[in-house]
């Protein structure tokens, strides 16, 4: 049997081997915010806000800026710090649309994945349903076939106890004749 991307079934469940096959109908649909490289690129940045390495090297840039001006290294921005002030802001005018695109992107991905899964629990369901009810079919089939035989067997017995009752009565009219009967008086007395 081989197994492709096609919906090639197998004869015995009429189940395809394509475990996607729920999701061929969606491929045609684009998401929210399409498929181009901006949007791609956007969402791969909203997932790196979320990651330990942003937010280790993001406090590592924030201790070595407030670290610099307060030593005194560099005074590009003094005590209240409103440069810093301002990059963090800009950084959350930036993040926050990027955030909620990859999260729309992502209910959009997870409600297609609901969708198939769902279609799938259906589709193992009625494949259950089906099984269920041919080995119903065929335990009733094998009750008819246990009754025709119970039946033959008690015409077997029959019949074998006609055929012994038969083999008796002529054993014992050939071993004994019987004096009256003129086919086997004859006989006895040529």
């Amino acid at each position: 049997m081989k197994r492709s991307n096609d919906t090639n079934t197998d004869n015995r469940l009429d189940v395809p081997y394509n475990y996607f096959r729920f999701h061929a109908q969606h491929l045609h649909l684009g998401s929210v915010f399409g498929d181009d490289w901006i949007a791609l690129k956007a969402e791969a940045f909203a997932r790196f806000f979320g990651t330990p390495l942003f937010l280790v090297s993001q406090t590592i840039i924030v201790c070595i800026w407030i670290g610099s001006n307060v030593i005194g290294l560099t005074r590009f921005d003094a005590y209240p710090f409103i440069l810093l002030n301002l990059a963090f802001s800009l950084q959350a005018a930036y993040a926050a649309p990027l955030i909620l695109l990859a999260q729309t992107r992502q209910a959009d991905r997870d409600k297609a994945h609901a969708d198939a899964d769902a279609r799938h629990r259906e589709a193992l369901a009625k494949a259950s349903e089906e099984r269920e009810l041919s080995a119903a079919h065929q335990d009733e089939l094998i009750l008819q076939l246990l009754e025709q035989n119970t039946r033959l067997t008690e015409l077997v017995k029959e019949l074998s106890t006609k055929i012994e009752m038969l083999t008796r009565d002529m054993h014992r009219k050939i071993v004994t004749p019987d004096p009256e009967d003129p086919v086997m008086g004859s006989r006895k007395s040529a």
